[in-house]
């Protein structure tokens, strides 16, 4: 049974930053790219980061580009992201999701994590 379980988050202040985990379970991590989603309230869940499976690619969404870092650990099965000079817009439950390597969609997703940005 896959799970990924997501920590890190949190209220901070504007300009602060926090850093997200993900910890993987039930599947060969290394075999996954991994991706980073947010949903804020009202709107669409939207594309935050990604990782490729050996952590040598890396992709943004413009709105935290910059200001985010995507990292994995293959070893502790977690990925991380770490988020920089946050801002109210970034407030969002942040959602970790795995895809097989060979998919174009992702196969699993975590049940978030609510990041609140005050102003």
């Amino acid at each position: 049974q896959v799970q990924l379980v997501e920590s890190g988050g949190g209220l901070v202040q504007a300009g602060g930053s926090l850093r997200l985990s993900c910890a993987a379970s039930g599947l060969t991590f290394s075999n996954y790219t991994m991706g980073w989603f947010r949903q804020a309230p009202g709107k669409e869940r939207e594309f935050v980061a990604a990782i490729s499976w050996s952590g040598g690619g890396t992709d943004y969404a413009d709105s935290v580009k910059g200001r985010s870092t995507i990292s994995r650990d293959n070893a502790k099965n977690t990925v991380y992201l770490q988020m920089e000079r946050l801002k109210p817009e970034d407030t969002a439950v942040y959602y970790c999701a795995a895809k097989w390597i060979l998919r174009s969609s992702y196969d699993y997703w975590g049940q978030g994590t609510q990041v609140t940005v005050s102003s």
